[in-house]
């Protein structure tokens, strides 16, 4: 690889690390063809976009791009695959459940909304952590519940009334 290409490789990455907010650092190693060929299909099913990269190209592009890195670049070591997603846990998701079948990939590092994360024993926190849409979900339905409440209590004795004046117009007859 010419330095040219090396440096065209390195302004690709900090372009898509620039662009996304949520990337994973996995090592995908050991997995055989039919193996890696479902994590990418799964992951293009996911919108979820996997790229094998070089740990030298790599650091220097999370060197160059925005944001603190520097808690990651003790995890470049070895095989590493990059995993870009819009969504926050969709990553963890895809490794959980490829590990059901397999050891691998196993999670080397992720950045997830401005917080790093290193090492496997976080794919579980991972898989967990709610997208900003789920987060505004909760809060509207939990804002909504006293509102609910509210509404149903006093509807309530109308309720009531109704019933004993209509108990009452059937016992009159």
């Amino acid at each position: 690889m010419t330095k040219e290409e090396k440096n065209q490789a390195i302004d690709a990455l900090v372009a898509d690390l620039d662009a996304t907010a949520n990337f994973y650092l996995a090592d995908i190693s050991n997995l055989n063809a039919e193996q890696t060929y479902k994590l990418r299909s799964t992951a293009h099913k996911r919108s979820i976009g996997v790229k094998v990269v070089k740990n030298t190209l790599l650091r220097k592009a999370l060197e160059r791009a925005n944001g603190e890195f520097d808690e990651l670049y003790d995890v470049l070591k070895g095989n590493t695959s990059i995993m870009f997603s819009e969504t926050g846990n969709a990553p963890a998701k895809l490794i959980k459940e490829l590990r059901k079948k397999t050891d691998r990939p196993l999670l080397k590092g992720a950045y997830v909304g401005e917080s790093i994360y290193i090492g496997d024993a976080n794919v579980d926190l991972l898989e967990n952590i709610k997208s900003k849409e789920e987060l505004i979900g909760d809060i509207i339905m939990l804002l909504q519940s006293p509102a609910k409440n509210v509404i149903s209590a006093l509807q309530s004795p109308g309720r009531n009334l109704a019933g004993i004046l209509q108990t009452l117009a059937e016992k009159g007859e």
